[in-house]
């Protein structure tokens, strides 16, 4: 049987999975992909973890223990989200081990609503830095102008970070600016560079979901033509830049001093028109040197029908700048488009976290209701102990 999976690793793609949960934990089912399905890392954001705390049981024992102690809900989303981080970062550490602290990453955000405030964003960012503390894990911090500074200073104090929610080429190029500094201000500080990670998070179909909305309402067979080939073309041409910035001489002098390059990663790669076949944006983004985090519904369909070639991406960047050429012709705006995705992508996380917050305070206070009953209390922490060894 053809292990597609295997031959996307072996052309340079990391395979990481876009979710997570403590059901998927409890039951073993991470440690599997990891295992069988060449999973090398997790990412997480407000809207996964929204779902997982919407859907289970398993965070019964420790939302009773959180309003047991009168914790306030804010506080109690971290303890609950950093509880699983920590867990996933332990079932994915053999991944870490291998790739000598390359892949096995784990990422968790920041507070979404601290998107446009740098100081906050850093102070945060080292927070769950020491309540995680695990040195495979990735912070998340979103690339708005606010965030850029936030980058710098947080790699600066040797903390790993997952730049998050890229849309376009310039801010792009921003962000491994703000990567570089902040390795230079790292090495200024002493800490050791090859134990600093970071990727660059390039969201794909978002892309293509706004671009064909503008070419539907213009409507013309120029316009209708163009559907589905924007996206693609953006994160083509962003891996030109990450091509041109980690060949050259300032990055060879961090390279030099054990640096990992900050490598892009393919996000929001789920189709969302169900007329483009399932895994376009993996098939069409494999290239050395990159990871592409998927749903598990993408993972598992690449390995069903997924057809990898060496790469996909190299040598098509003239073509990639057509498709932009006959955008502007068309009529589309692409800087607009980047400036709605960046705004709409912060306001959803927001959105996500606020539920999650109201979630959380609901799932609180019914946890409170059963306070006072004996035994209750015991038979949770117990059942804790038995699911996460050590990661209580």
């Amino acid at each position: 049987m053809t292990d597609r999976l295997s031959e996307l690793q072996a052309a340079g793609v990391a395979i990481w999975l876009d979710d997570l949960s403590r059901v998927r934990l409890s039951s073993g089912g991470l440690d599997k992909l990891r295992r069988e399905q060449h999973v090398a890392g997790v990412t997480t954001n407000p809207t996964i973890f929204a779902k997982a705390l919407s859907d289970a049981d398993e965070y019964n024992w420790q939302l009773r223990d959180l309003a047991t102690r009168g914790i306030e809900v804010e506080e109690a989303v971290r303890m609950l989200t950093t509880y699983d981080v920590r867990w996933a970062c332990d079932v994915m550490r053999p991944s870490y081990d291998k790739s000598a602290g390359v892949d096995g990453r784990v990422s968790i955000e920041v507070d979404p609503r601290l998107a446009h405030e740098s100081d906050r964003t850093v102070a945060e960012a080292k927070a769950l830095w020491w309540l995680v503390d695990r040195p495979n894990l990735f912070i998340k911090i979103p690339a708005t102008e606010a965030g850029l500074p936030a980058i710098t200073a947080t790699l600066a104090e040797g903390i790993s970070v997952n730049v998050t929610l890229i849309f376009g080429l310039d801010r792009y190029s921003e962000v491994m600016e703000a990567f570089l500094a902040g390795l230079e201000q790292a090495k200024a500080n002493g800490h050791d560079l090859s134990k600093i990670g970071s990727v660059a998070s390039f969201f794909v179909s978002r892309v293509d979901t706004e671009v064909d909305k503008r070419l539907e309402k213009i409507g013309s067979d120029e316009a209708k033509a163009l559907r589905g080939k924007a996206a693609i073309a953006n994160a083509q041409l962003a891996y030109e830049r990450y091509s041109e910035v980690f060949g050259s001489a300032r990055w060879r002098k961090l390279a030099d001093a054990g640096a990992h390059p900050q490598r892009p990663l393919w996000a929001s790669t789920s189709t969302k028109n169900p007329d483009y076949r399932d895994v376009i944006y993996v098939e069409e983004l494999i290239a050395p040197g990159t990871v592409n985090t998927m749903p598990e519904a993408v993972i598992h369909a690449y390995a069903d029908h997924g057809e990898t070639r060496s790469d996909t991406i190299t040598g098509s960047y003239d073509e990639a700048r057509k498709v932009f050429t006959d955008l502007e012709a068309v009529g589309v705006d692409m800087a607009d488009v980047i400036v709605t995705l960046e705004r709409e992508g912060v306001e959803k996380f927001a959105k996500s976290w606020l539920e999650l917050l109201d979630g959380v305070k609901k799932s609180l206070a019914e946890a409170g209701k059963g306070i006072g009953q004996p035994g209750r209390a015991a038979k949770g922490n117990a059942r804790a102990a038995e699911q996460a060894g050590g990661n209580a």
